[in-house]
C-alpha cells in the first residue's frame, strides 16, 4: 500500500524521484522520504504530502546519481518522521519497503542480541539491519537474498549501500515492483504511474525475483540468484491520465470518463458483433468448456461487482455462482471442483488478499482460472489461465469508479459468452444483448446529466452522521457500493440492506435524521420496493429515490425522487451506479474532505 521509487543515472536523480513520488500519491499515504548516495547516505523525511519533501530537497540543494524514495501508509507504528522510510542501518544500508513482515518481532529480538538499535516502530527496519548483518561477509545482492530468507510476509524492496555506490538491489514477493529502462539509467517503482514521464519500457518482476540496477545494465535473478530473463514491455498508459484537466478532483474526472472507459471495454465485442470465448484468451474455449459452477474471489468494490454478476450468471447462463471475500476464503476449508471456474477480480491485479486467495484455490486443485483486472502483466493476470482486461485506463482516485463499472461490463460479457456456449441464447437474443451494450454508453451519459439534481440532494446529507441504502435483487449490490462510496470519502457511516430486510432489524434505526437512499428502477421488484419505502415513510424517514422515468413515483413530503430518462433493462445496475457515485462525491465536497485521498485508506491494497 506504500509507494516505491528508486533510480540510478548519470544525472541527478532527485527530481525524477520526487516526480515519481508525486505520481504515487494516489495510492494513499501519510508520510514520505528520499535517500541518496552522495559521499554518504543523505536522507530527508517528512509526515504529510510529498510537497513537504519537495520543499526540503529544494532548500537542501541535495543532488545524487543514485537514490530511493517512498510514500508510507502506516501499518506498524504511528505517523511520525521516525517511522517514515527510507530506513538506514549503521549509516551503510538504506532501504524502502512495501508490504508487511509478519515475523518482524522475532527478527527484532534476534537483531537486538546482535547489537542493532532500532529507531522506529516499523517492521521494515528489521530488513535494513538484516541486510547490513549479512553484508559484512557478502555482496549486496547476496546479502539481500539472505535477508529475505529470514522474512515471513510480503515485500517489495529497493536497497542502496554506501559500499556499493553504483548499484541498486531490488526484490519482490507478493507486492508489485517494476523496472523502467531509460537512456543510461534504470528506475524501479511500485507501478507504472511513477515511470511514464521517464520511460515506457518496463519490466515486471515476478515473485521471488531479485534485480541489480546500474546506470547501463539490468540483471534479474530468480530466488536462487541464477539469472533469468523477463520480457520488456511497452507501456501504453497515457501521461494525460495523470492530469486533472478541467476537473477539480480525479474522482470527478474518472466518473466522467466512464462512457469512454466502457466504450473501450466493449469495443472488441461490438466490432466482432458477437460474444466469443476468444475474448478471454487463446485457450478460452477449452478452459470454459464443461464449466458447471463459478467461484468469484474479490475484495471491496470488486466484491460488489462479483455479487452483481452472480445474478446475471445464474439467471442468464444458468450456472451456480458463489462470491467470496478474498481475505476470508483462503482461511477456511472448501470443497474443490475441477469443473468450477475461479474468477479473480482486482482493479490493480496486485490486491494481496485476492492473489493469495487465487493461490489457495490453485493449491486446492482448481485449474480453470480467469482474471478480470485493469493492469496488464499484473500478478493476478499472470497467475490465471485466462484474462480479460478492463480498459478503464489508470485510476487515481482511491474510491473506485470507472474500474467498478468496467468490471461489471466485463462480467456481463462473460455471462452472455457462457450462456451462448451452453446454447441457452438464440442469435436473436445475442443481438439484443449486443444492442444493450451499444446503448450502455448513452445510458451512462444520461445518468451523468443528473448531476445538478444530485448536487442539490447532497446538502441534505452533509450534516448527517448515518445513512441507509436500499436495493432489491440485482440492484442490492449497487446499494452496497453506494454506501461504501459515501463511507470512503465523506466519512458518514452508511450501511446497505436488501429492502426486504428492513423489518428484520434495520428499521429500528430509521428516523428523520437517517436519510434513506433507494435504488428503484422499473423492474419486476418495483412494487415490492415501494412497499418497503412506505415502511420508512411511516417512521418519519426521509427517502431519496433513484428511479426511472416510468416508475410512477410521486414526489411528496418525505420522498425525493430523481428519475433517469429510461430503464436500461439487464444493464440497469451499471447505469444506477453513476448516481450513487455522484452523490458520494458531492456530499464529500460539502463536508470538505479530501475526495481523492480519504483518510486511512490506500488505493493499491498490497498488505493483508
Amino acid at each position: 500500500m506504500c509507494g516505491i521509487v528508486a533510480g540510478i543515472s548519470n544525472k541527478n536523480v532527485l527530481p525524477k524521484l520526487i516526480e515519481g513520488l508525486e505520481h504515487l500519491e494516489y495510492r494513499g499515504y501519510d508520510s514520505a522520504g528520499v535517500a541518496i548516495l552522495n559521499g554518504s547516505i543523505k536522507r530527508i523525511r517528512s509526515t504529510g504530502r510529498v510537497t513537504s519533501i519537495k520543499t526540503k530537497v529544494k532548500n537542501s540543494k541535495l543532488e545524487g546519481l543514485i537514490g530511493i524514495g517512498h510514500t508510507r501508509w502506516a501499518t506498524h507504528g504511528g505517523v511520525t518522521e521516525e517511522n517514515a522510510h527510507p530506513h538506514i542501518s549503521n549509516n551503510k544500508i538504506a532501504l524502502v519497503h512495501n508490504g508487511i513482515i509478519e515475523n518482524h518481532e522475532e527478527q527484532c529480538i534476534r537483531l537486538k542480541k546482535l547489537g542493532y538499535q532500532f529507531e522506529s516502530e516499523t517492521d521494515t527496519e528489521v530488513i535494513a539491519h538484516l541486510i547490513d548483518h549479512y553484508h559484512k561477509k557478502n555482496d549486496l545482492l547476496k546479502s539481500t537474498q539472505l535477508a529475505t530468507k529470514d522474512l515471513t510476509g510480503a515485500y517489495a524492496i529497493a536497497v542502496i549501500s554506501i559500499e556499493n555506490k553504483d548499484e541498486i538491489i531490488c526484490a519482490r514477493l507478493g507486492c508489485p515492483l517494476i523496472i523502467g529502462q531509460g537512456k543510461s539509467e534504470y528506475f524501479a517503482a511500485s507501478d507504472i504511474s511513477a515511470l511514464i514521464a521517464i520511460t515506457r519500457k518496463v519490466i515486471y518482476l515476478e515473485d521471488g525475483d531479485f534485480a541489480k540496477l546500474t546506470k547501463n545494465n539490468l540483471e534479474i535473478f530468480g530466488s536462487n540468484l541464477k539469472k533469468v530473463k523477463r520480457k520488456v514491455n511497452e507501456s501504453k498508459v497515457k501521461i494525460s491520465s495523470m492530469d486533472l484537466g478541467p476537473h477539480d478532483h480525479f474522482m470527478q474526472k474518472e466518473i466522467y470518463e466512464q462512457p469512454r472507459a466502457i466504450g473501450d471495454t466493449i469495443e472488441a465485442v461490438i466490432d466482432n458483433n458477437k460474444f466469443d470465448s476468444a475474448l478471454f484468451g487463446k485457450n478460452a474455449k477449452n478452459v470454459l468448456k464443461d464449466v458447471n459452477s463459478i467461484l468469484i474471489l474479490a475484495a471491496g468494490t470488486s466484491y460488489y461487482a462479483g455479487l452483481t454478476a452472480k445474478y446475471w450468471l445464474e439467471d442468464v447462463a444458468k450456472i451456480q455462482t458463489s462470491v467470496e471475500i478474498s481475505s476470508e476464503y483462503r482461511y477456511r476449508k472448501t470443497v474443490p471442483n475441477k469443473n468450477q471456474l475461479v474468477i479473480s477480480i482486482s482493479q490493480s491485479g496486485e490486491t494481496l488478499d485476492t492473489i493469495e486467495a487465487l493461490k489457495h484455490a490453485s493449491k486446492m486443485g482448481h485449474k480453470k482460472t480467469l482474471a478480470i483486472c485493469n493492469v496488464q502483466e499484473s500478478a493476478i493476470a499472470r497467475a490465471s489461465k485466462l484474462t480479460f482486461y478492463t480498459r478503464a485506463g489508470i485510476e487515481i482516485g482511491v474510491a473506485s469508479t470507472k474500474a467498478f463499472t468496467t468490471q461489471l461490463v466485463s462480467l456481463f460479457i462473460l455471462t452472455i459468452t457462457l450462456a451462448k456456449n451452453k446454447k441457452l441464447i438464440t442469435r436473436k437474443l445475442e443481438t439484443k444483448y449486443l444492442n444493450d451494450l451499444r446503448g450502455l454508453v448513452g445510458g451512462i451519459q444520461t445518468a451523468l446529466n443528473l448531476e445538478p439534481q444530485i448536487k442539490q440532494w447532497a446538502k441534505h446529507f452533509s450534516n448527517k452522521e448515518h445513512a441507509l441504502f436500499l436495493g432489491r435483487g440485482v440492484h442490492y449490490p449497487i446499494a452496497l457500493e453506494g454506501s461504501l462510496k459515501l463511507k470512503e470519502i465523506s466519512y458518514i457511516h452508511a450501511e446497505a440492506y436488501p429492502a426486504g430486510e428492513l423489518k428484520h432489524g434495520p428499521l429500528a434505526l430509521v428516523d428523520k435524521n437517517m436519510p434513506v437512499v433507494v435504488i428503484a428502477p422499473n423492474d419486476a421488484l418495483l412494487e415490492k420496493v415501494k412497499s418497503n419505502m412506505q415502511e420508512v415513510k411511516a417512521r418519519g424517514g426521509i427517502l431519496f429515490v433513484f428511479a426511472d422515468s416510468d416508475s410512477h413515483f410521486v414526489e411528496t413530503k418525505g420522498i425525493k425522487v430523481i428519475r433517469a430518462p429510461r430503464h436500461t433493462g439487464i444493464l440497469s445496475p451499471i447505469v444506477h451506479t453513476i448516481p450513487v457515485q455522484l452523490l458520494a462525491y458531492h456530499v464529500a465536497l460539502r463536508k470538505g474532505t479530501d475526495v481523492d485521498k480519504p483518510r486511512n485508506l490506500a488505493k493499491s491494497v498490497t498488505v493483508e
